[in-house]
């Protein structure tokens, strides 16, 4: 009968309690991709909160493949000393801290990078086309490069202090677009049946554990499902966290969605289960379908709102942490406040800017976050009154800026 404020030990690592924030995007770094004092900040903040475990926004293992303007990118030692203080915030407040490898593929948008590339040239539904290109297909030898790039990152991370790493398998992502059929059109060792299409994430995670040492904890976030049509099944979402389980890995976090189906954005509440909302989180019924299956720690996040639905949810056995993403954005200290017996605070709506192609995409669940990082990471308050419109007129603004400032270094190293 687990409760919120119980620590749970993985490896020979110490979890204080069972709260983990989600991975969110920072956008917090330079051009070059590199960690600053923004970041620091900001993960003290949590820190201070009482979270038992931060997992970080999307970390890239090649600054030429980012998914957006200002993420941070790990391929050498080059930020050690850098990241070597982030990693430090957490041991000063007992918060673990997992760093969240990811390739986005084809999710990035046009002109960011010089090109992009996936599993297979496969366009984005028409919707989203203009925003993202037809990516290349990858190479064998370049998806070999791709798998040791993880073990790279993940090398660092560990010898800066960190005490893991997540690899992001979730939300149509580079090992996601392996994972799902509609993105995955390859007839190699890495395509076709659902064997051939987890081997790549089952590589990175092999080459990732042969890097690090016995006690480095790794994570992966899983897709329950695509949400498309024609996407991965469920008896193949059961194939691949089954092999990983047995694999090894020590925690997946079950998500769903992808760019072009964002249900890790939230379903709408007309649209989901009276059983699903009543006990919150999006995800929970799944986890109690795949915990018959794999003996792994399971983290949901999602939904949950209530004291009362996090503790429900770990004394069913179904999940062994509890997943919090935006609302720590704008209550720092709410890993606190649960312990104290204390709900969320404020209700987590969906975020609009009355520009009906943006409010269809996922993008503004992302952005608006994302300036309240930069807010916190600065010392100040979070605004949950912040516009959603000001907030995505000064992103475009500043990836306008990125790709041209690409273009003109493009042409400088050509």
């Amino acid at each position: 009968m687990s409760q919120i404020a119980d620590s749970i030990q993985i490896r020979n690592t110490i979890f204080k309690n069972r709260i983990i924030k989600g991975a969110m995007s920072e956008a917090l770094a330079n051009h070059e991709g590199q960690p600053n004092e923004l970041h620091i900040g900001l993960y003290e903040a949590w820190a201070k909160g009482g979270l038992g475990c931060a997992i970080t926004g999307n970390v890239m293992v090649n600054i030429a493949a980012k998914n957006e303007p200002g993420v941070v990118a790990i391929e050498t030692e080059r930020d050690l000393a850098k990241l070597q203080q982030w990693a430090a915030v957490g041991k000063r407040y007992g918060m673990v801290q997992l760093i969240q490898l990811s390739h986005p593929g084809r999710q990035c948008p046009k002109g960011l990078n010089k090109e992009t590339v996936a599993p297979s040239a496969v366009p984005f539904s028409p919707m989203l086309a203009t925003m993202f290109g037809t990516p290349r297909e990858l190479t064998h030898d370049e998806i070999l490069d791709i798998i040791q790039r993880f073990a790279t990152a993940a090398a660092v991370c560990e010898k800066a202090g960190f005490e893991g790493v997540q690899l992001h398998g979730a939300h149509g992502y580079l090992i996601s677009q392996f994972l799902s059929p509609l993105t995955n059109k390859r007839t190699d060792q890495w395509g076709g049946s659902i064997e051939n299409r987890t081997r790549f994430l089952l590589e990175i995670y092999k080459s990732v554990r042969a890097a690090t040492s016995e006690n480095f904890i790794i994570s992966v976030k899983l897709n329950s499902a695509d949400f498309q049509r024609g996407g991965i099944t469920e008896d193949d979402v059961i194939t691949v966290f089954k092999t990983i389980d047995e694999a090894g890995i020590d925690i997946i976090e079950i998500s769903g969605g992808t760019y072009e189906a964002p249900a890790m954005a939230g379903a709408k509440a007309e649209s989901r289960k009276a059983s699903t909302i009543a006990r919150e989180a999006y995800f929970l019924e799944f986890a109690e379908k795949i915990r018959q299956h794999v003996s792994c720690k399971l983290m949901v996040t999602g939904g949950f709102r209530t004291v009362a639905g996090m503790n429900a949810a770990l004394e069913s056995g179904a999940c062994d942490f509890i997943g919090i993403a935006r609302p720590l954005a704008v209550e720092t200290d709410l890993t606190n406040r649960l312990i104290a017996g204390n709900d969320v605070r404020y209700a987590v709506n969906q975020i609009k800017t009355g520009i009906p192609f943006v409010d269809k995409m996922a993008i503004m669940e992302i952005i608006w976050y994302a300036a309240q990082f930069k807010a916190i990471g600065q010392g100040k308050k979070p605004n949950p009154k912040l516009s959603p419109l000001i907030v995505f007129l000064n992103y475009a603004k500043g990836n306008i800026k990125a790709v041209v400032k690409g273009r003109v270094n493009s042409r400088k190293s050509a």
